[in-house]
């Protein structure tokens, strides 16, 4: 089935049944976990076109989503039901090979992550959010790497682990010291390999 969002809407929320899997057709979705008491967000990755997501629906004991996923733009999504998907990878060798790559390289990421908070302090962390972003929506410009997302500050914070008034401040540097440069709510990296 395919389903359209509006940007900042949700896909799913944490509790919510984990029985479908998507594929982004078109847009990008933000996969984060909110606190229930606060409503502070913690930003665990902007995913693009052509991801698939909502993958716990295949390993979840609970039956439950852990995580929200919410519309970062206008995006178009397939859903899977999780019975359909488990005959696909059943039946076909390459898909059950990209399942569980896929959940491998996620758990990747988060490890890399945790790494990163654990022994680096927020501007290590920050250049390397702007140096993974580079390589995942970066565009090719003349004057360096635009990455082709708009990131405001808070979202960046949410990312790094840090405050948007922190966050603000060591991109205001950087802008500064000519190692990026603002485009349209768009970070421009004018020297990728000084990250």
């Amino acid at each position: 089935m395919v389903l359209d969002f509006r940007r900042r809407r949700f896909v799913y929320r944490a509790g919510e049944p984990a029985d479908c899997l998507y594929a982004i057709v078109h847009g990008r979705i933000k996969l984060c976990r909110i606190e229930t008491d606060t409503t502070r967000e913690a930003v665990i990755d902007i995913l693009p076109e052509g991801s698939l997501f909502g993958e716990s629906a295949l390993y979840s004991l609970a039956g439950q989503r852990a995580n929200s996923a919410i519309a970062y733009e206008n995006s178009r999504l397939l859903r899977i039901q999780v019975g359909d998907f488990k005959r696909g990878m059943a039946e076909d060798d390459r898909l059950h090979d990209y399942t569980f790559r896929l959940i491998g390289q996620r758990l990747d990421h988060a490890e890399r992550r945790l790494a990163d908070f654990a022994l680096n302090a927020i501007p290590a962390r920050l250049d390397s959010l702007l140096a993974d972003f580079s390589v995942r929506y970066g565009v090719s410009e003349p004057e360096g790497v635009l990455i082709d997302i708009p990131l405001p500050h808070r979202e960046i914070a949410s990312i790094v682990g840090s405050t948007r008034e922190s966050v603000t401040v060591r991109l205001n540097a950087m802008r500064r010291a000519g190692t990026i440069a603002f485009v349209k709510r768009r970070i421009l990296l004018k020297r990728p390999a000084a990250l």
